[in-house]
């Protein structure tokens, strides 16, 4: 059984603007689970109704196989939610954040302390424990703010951005605690913009667009049914040679007096065919004297994968 199971999710606004439309996906305990998607896609959406903070119009969230309710107290602990926005108090300490919090999550008598120290280590803040939070730089507020979600020892975490506009430093400290999340046995949906992250830290990947889930498996699934090519470089190119190509191979001339040919590698039966076209490249070379003077490989990588399937439109 899933720790999160969502099933055919959809919000609208306004009666016509479709935010999340027909989502479905799973997350497993100790299992960090990406959401990436292009401006407007749909991921804050979803992290606010998984957090309780929207109500979708359709669709069910589970949790332990049973339907969430925002209302429930019970229910509501096992979340924690780190928004993308700021959410701690400027003209409080560091400490002095956490404390309250850990009041907002009904904790109470030593225990208070205990957490308290426990997030300060884990975010890295503890040297900063009574700094006002004001004077602290962006990457420590990060850390506070994802730390504050960790108080109340949830078995679910939502992280929305959580390392936008960090430094390097708390960016590798933030990921380093998702991987110490995951181990411990709780379940993280981690929203980004930053490919690099969601390779470094998720187990899954779902790519998302106009509230669609497009996508979502392991990266190396992800990547395994994504299309590779090969690039030749033939010298001289003729008009024989291109004639030979045309339609079996995707055939470049280009201005040096060269042809570039690609070849696809994509599908269960890939090899086979590369073969084949290989065979007809070598083939049609040898016909017209010609030289292959260089091959280039190009492997998909998940920020390629997402363009080719989300398109490369700026999008506000």
């Amino acid at each position: 059984m899933s720790l999160l199971e969502v099933t055919h999710l959809r919000k609208t606004f306004d009666r016509s603007v479709v935010a999340v439309d027909d989502l479905s996906f799973h997350v497993q305990a100790n299992e960090v689970v990406g959401l990436v998607g292009p401006n407007g896609a749909g991921k804050t959406t979803t992290m606010s109704m998984l957090a309780g903070l929207l109500q979708p119009d359709s669709g069910s969230i589970a949790i332990d196989g049973h339907p969430f309710d925002s209302c429930n107290g019970d229910h509501r602990a096992i979340i924690g939610m780190a928004p993308q926005d700021l959410a701690v108090y400027p003209d409080l300490t560091t400490a002095e954040n956490l404390s309250f919090f850990c009041r907002m999550y009904g904790i109470r008598g030593a225990r208070v302390g205990r957490r308290v120290a426990a997030v300060l280590e884990l975010t890295g803040l503890a040297e900063h424990a009574c700094r006002l939070v004001k004077t602290l730089s962006g990457g420590m507020k990060r850390r506070l703010n994802f730390g504050v979600a960790l108080l109340h020892e949830p078995r679910l975490v939502i992280l929305d951005e959580p390392t936008v506009g960090v430094d390097t430093q708390s960016r590798s400290h933030l990921l380093d605690a998702v991987r110490q999340l995951s181990r411990d046995g709780v379940g993280v949906v981690y929203a980004s913009h930053y490919m690099e992250e969601v390779e470094e830290v998720c187990d899954r990947v779902g790519i998302m667009d106009h509230g669609r889930l497009l996508a979502c498996d392991s990266l190396d699934q992800l990547m395994s049914c994504a299309p590779k090519e090969l690039r030749l470089c033939i010298e001289p190119s003729s008009a024989r040679l291109i004639e030979l190509l045309r339609g079996r191979v995707d055939v470049q001339p280009s201005a040096n007096a060269d042809l570039v040919v690609k070849l696809l590698i994509n599908g269960h039966d890939a090899h086979v065919r590369l073969n084949d076209q290989l065979w007809q490249v070598t083939e049609a070379i040898r016909a017209c004297g010609a030289e292959l003077r260089s091959v280039e490989s190009e492997e998909h990588t998940l920020e390629r994968l997402f363009l080719k399937l989300t398109g490369d439109r700026l999008r506000d």
